[in-house]
């Protein structure tokens, strides 16, 4: 009897003499390959993270923008009729409104609320405090940014030299008196910028970024910036300009820190800047008419 040889399992099978057929992968053992396909695959390499990722979402944005505007004409609203009952009973309601500081008053208490919903927002998700998810990161070199925001308004204003400038402004009439004089200066360089810089570039600028990328964003959020502006600037497109491009600057220097808390002291300064021009060339606010 020839012997015969039993390959041991899993070896390949022995075509037989004779059999010309090709070779069955069917007949290999499947032990080996059932493990092999059931190996794990290696996971796909995640896409490329986003620049911004804040927890907060653009309809929490659109939620800031809807209750700024319902809270500051609610409080105007109270201010005209206080100022009316109380202060000038003898003029009409029309001009009471038209008045300066009947504005600017309840926009500051306006604000006030408008921080606290901010900061409600950002506490809905657990996690770090309300200043480290902006993020507002102090910079080391802090006298640079108030440098830069000096420049910036020394430039800006060589800039609109060039452009066809309004003689008259509706924001001028913030400047009738000494006393608006000052409560306007002081609220721009103060709660204005703050809240500025914290929509702008706190909760906006981040929402835009995420979905469209750097320079898409940090174009429409100097435009809307500029956009905001416009109604105190009788909406001539010098002036709107120079807003916007305030905006630019501003935006580029929250996307490059990441932060929002240099371009708060560019914007701080830009103002202060304006209101100390402001205050040599009228004597300290006592001849507001060497303005005009």
């Amino acid at each position: 009897m020839p012997f015969e040889h039993n390959p041991p399992p899993g070896d390949f099978p022995q075509p037989q003499a004779g059999n010309d057929s090709a070779f069955d992968p069917s007949q290999l053992d499947n032990t080996h390959g059932e493990a092999q396909f059931a190996a794990p695959q290696a996971p796909l390499p995640n896409s490329k993270p986003p620049v911004e990722n804040p927890p907060w979402t653009g309809w929490d944005v659109l939620q800031i923008v809807v209750l700024t505007v319902f809270v500051i004409a609610v409080f105007v609203v109270i201010a005209v009729y206080v100022a009316h009952r109380v202060l000038y009973p003898h003029l009409p309601v029309v001009e009471v409104a038209r008045m300066p500081l009947v504005s600017v008053i309840p926009q500051m208490l306006a604000y006030l609320v408008i921080l606290g919903f901010m900061v409600s927002i950002v506490k809905r998700r657990p996690g770090q405090s309300f200043w480290k998810r902006l993020p507002w990161n102090w910079p080391s070199v802090w006298i640079s940014y108030l440098l830069g925001g000096v420049v910036l308004s020394f430039a800006l204003q060589g800039l609109a030299h060039f452009l066809p400038m309004p003689k008259e402004l509706p924001i001028d009439r913030f400047f009738s008196t000494s006393t608006e004089a000052w409560v306007l200066s002081l609220f721009g360089v103060t709660l204005a910028p703050l809240m500025e810089e914290l929509f702008f570039r706190g909760f906006l600028y981040p929402v835009l970024a995420r979905r469209l990328g750097v320079f898409v964003s940090v174009l429409l959020t100097s435009i809307a910036f500029g956009l905001i502006h416009a109604p105190q600037l009788g909406r001539a497109w010098g002036p709107v300009l120079v807003v916007f491009l305030v905006g630019v600057a501003l935006t580029v220097t929250r996307a490059i820190t990441k932060s929002v808390a240099p371009g708060f002291l560019m914007h701080v300064a830009y103002n202060g800047t304006l209101s100390l021009l402001l205050f040599a060339a009228s004597d300290g606010f006592r001849h507001l008419d060497k303005l005009k």
